[in-house]
This record gives structure tokens, sequence and C-alpha cells, in this order.
């Protein structure tokens, strides 16, 4: 396990290390906020938010998340196919190469349908950060922030936050390395404390601001104003450097376009806690 711990931290800071540059568009309302809508019946849970220390920063950097809702699981495969039905324009023959590229639900076997082998029951995956954030405002939600992703991320089944456990982070690399995990069905492992499930066992998940520890302006928007990107400092401006889990993520995070569809790479939905109050 050492072994294996120690290439994927060189890896990582070699994802970290690199610098690119990258122009990240907003997707347009004409598209990502249609007249038509769908339903989804997923449970929202409730967090009251709280203070966490984020991954990178100086070691006395501490942001308050405020209280919102987030998906109790991911979008699932069936979910994103009524999703396509409904907006044609984000069908796999239809989406513009510069909101998906090639590889968009490549998987499927048309437009509308899946192979017999794939689960409506499993996360969706090859969608980019264009697709989610359009049927995330369909169901009238959005992406998770990542401060927020990260802030649910701390807990594990018995602690709102468990990074301080020897464990932790090698508990989550381990289900990391598991192949194919993001065939499987949804809610399949038990929930964190906080309810939620499939935090780290099935797919890596988009974030609104996925990107935002490597540009300047309102990513909540997606309106940057810096629009060439610069490196993050790497490993030195890492608050816990032993959270080598929390280095793979940030490390994916930063290799990413808005356009790019991965094998293993979904997402679930959130919403501000003021859109649930009466």
């Amino acid at each position: 396990m050492k072994v294996l711990i120690n290439t994927i931290f060189s890896f990582i800071l070699l994802g970290l290390a690199s610098c690119q540059v990258e122009e990240v568009t907003t997707t347009p309302k004409a598209i990502a906020e249609g007249s038509k809508s769908i339903t989804t019946s997923v449970k929202m849970i409730r967090l009251e938010g709280g203070k966490y220390k984020p991954f990178f920063g100086t070691d006395t950097s501490i942001v308050q998340v405020e209280p919102f809702y987030i998906d109790e699981r991911p979008v699932t495969n069936g979910e994103f196919l009524e999703f396509v039905k409904a907006y044609p324009e984000w069908r796999r023959s239809n989406v513009k190469r510069i909101y998906a590229d090639s590889n968009y639900l490549k998987i499927w076997e048309s437009d509308t349908s899946l192979p017999d082998t794939i689960s409506l029951d499993a996360p969706i995956t090859q969608v980019s950060w264009h697709a989610a954030k359009a049927y995330a405002s369909a169901v009238g939600k959005r992406l998770p922030l990542l401060d927020e992703w990260e802030f649910v991320a701390m807990a594990d089944q018995n602690s709102a936050n468990a990074r301080d456990k020897k464990s932790y982070s090698d508990d989550i690399i381990d289900l990391y390395l598991i192949k194919n995990r993001q065939f499987n069905h949804v809610k399949q492992s038990p929930p964190n404390y906080w309810g939620i499930y499939n935090m780290f066992d099935l797919v890596w998940e988009w974030t609104d601001d996925f990107n935002s520890i490597l540009i300047t302006g309102d990513s909540r928007s997606g309106e940057y104003g810096d629009k060439n990107m610069f490196c993050a400092g790497g490993a030195t401006s890492a608050t816990d450097i032993m959270n080598y889990a929390a280095f793979m993520r940030f490390s994916m995070r930063a290799g990413l376009k808005a356009n790019y569809t991965v094998n293993n790479l979904g997402f679930r939905c959130a919403k501000d806690y003021s859109a649930n109050k009466n």
C-alpha cells in the first residue's frame, strides 16, 4: 500500500505542477434554461453548513459553508435519459462540440437508448460540465460548489469530519482504484454521517466551480475575469499534505475543461437553502 500511495503521490504532484491555459465559457441560457422542465424524485439532504479548512490555502484558511441542500446520490442514467428526451439539443448527435467533446455519451447505443449491459440505476457518466449544468437547471437545481462538495466529503459513516482518522484517506483511495465502479447501482453502499450516498465509491463528480483554485472571477456564474489560468502552487499550498485522496481529486479537477467527458465522471445536484424555504 505504501508503494502504491507514493506512486499516486508522485503522479499528483506532477499534475498539480503543470499549468494550462483555458477560457471557460458559460452554458448559454437558451440551452441551460429552456422553457421545458423535468422532475426527479431523488431525496435532497439539508446541511446546515459550517466552517472547514479547504485542501488548498494557508494553514489558517477557514471557509464558512452556508446552509445548502444536496442530492443524496449521483444523477443516474435513467434520469439523464429523460433529460435528453426532453431537451433534444443535449442528445449525442446534436450537442455542439464546444459544449461536449466526442466522448459524450459514447457508451449509449443511440441518442435515447442504452445498451442492455448498462443499468438505468447506475450513475450517469461521459457528460460534460455544460451538460451537467443544463440538467441541474432543468430540474430546478444547480451543481454543488467545490467547498460544499468537499464539506460533505469530510464525513465518514460515523462522524462529520473524519479527516484526522488514519484510515480515512487510504480507504477512499482503495475505492478510487476499483475498476468499472461506475457501472454499479447507486445507494448500494452505506451512507455517510449526513445520510449521503456514493461520495467516493462510484464516480468522480463535477462541481460548479471545479477549477476555482486555478482562476479568478465569478466561478458561480461561470464568468471568469482572468482568462489565463495559473498554477495553484501545487503541494506547497496544500493544508493537509497527508490527504492523498484529496490530492487525487484536485489533480483530476485541475486537468479538466468544461467540455470534457470522462468514463467515470458524473455529478449530483444541489440547491441553495433559501430556494427551499417557504
